[in-house]
């Protein structure tokens, strides 16, 4: 697939928590992490589960490889962090999509969102671990309330904030026309489906890249932007 990434501080952080990977492999790799943790601690964290995902290059794709790397990157800055005070509390979000000749696999931590454009409607590929999806689901909050939750951008499960993680995973076909996005919540927060439908929509990916970011900047932009747009 082609990749067309953008990242964006936003307007409001002083410092962009959030790192990418579009490895071009045999079997490409792609990723988005949000970190968390403090300024030092999220930056670490982030960047380290990118780093962690290097090590499927040349492996064959499946989930159980998706799992193990997952284990050992948490286990990895969970680790970092009994070392170094000044890294306490860190932990990151991370979905990443492994492309394969007649698949996509998933594998997904956090809030940050994996969606697939098919066929000219939208789809939430990854489910979100969130205090407050976690309260929709249970039919505790109603579904138009949880945009303005107060604690929306809690998340109940990280990579790096225990030794081990559990991670979800998921095998999909690929089908010609197909798009795909990865985002951090710094753009989901601010586009619902139908503004992210109408930008993904749009031919020219570098275009339709740029016009999610100027949309999330423009109603905000409280928080780092991050994305990856695929298309087959």
């Amino acid at each position: 697939m082609k990749a067309t990434a953008r990242t964006h501080i936003g307007r409001v952080r002083k410092t962009n928590q959030d790192s990418l990977l579009v490895l071009e492999d045999a079997c490409p790799l792609y990723a988005v992490a949000d970190g968390m943790g403090g300024h030092l601690g999220g930056d670490t964290a982030s960047r380290m589960a990118v780093e962690g995902l290097k090590s499927l290059a040349g492996q064959i794709p499946s989930p159980e490889a998706i799992v193990a790397c997952y284990q050992k990157i948490s286990r990895d800055i969970f680790l970092r962090q009994q070392t170094d005070e000044s890294l306490s509390g860190m932990g990151t979000t991370l979905t990443m999509l492994w492309e394969a000749p007649n698949v996509v696999m998933l594998g997904h931590v956090g809030d940050s969102r994996a969606y697939l454009l098919r066929a000219g409607r939208l789809y939430q590929m990854s489910r979100d671990h969130s205090l407050v999806q976690e309260l929709v689901r249970s039919g505790q909050l109603p579904k138009e309330a949880s945009a303005s939750y107060p604690y929306r951008n809690v998340i109940t499960r990280a990579v790096g904030t225990d030794r081990q993680v559990l991670c979800d995973t998921g095998v999909y076909d690929k089908q010609p026309g197909d798009r795909w996005l990865l985002c951090s919540d710094g753009l989901s927060e601010y586009l619902d489906e139908e503004m992210l439908l109408s930008a993904m929509l749009t031919e020219d990916a570098e275009e339709a890249a740029d016009g999610m970011i100027v949309c999330a900047l423009e109603s905000g932009g409280r928080d780092n932007i991050s994305l990856i747009l695929l298309e087959g």
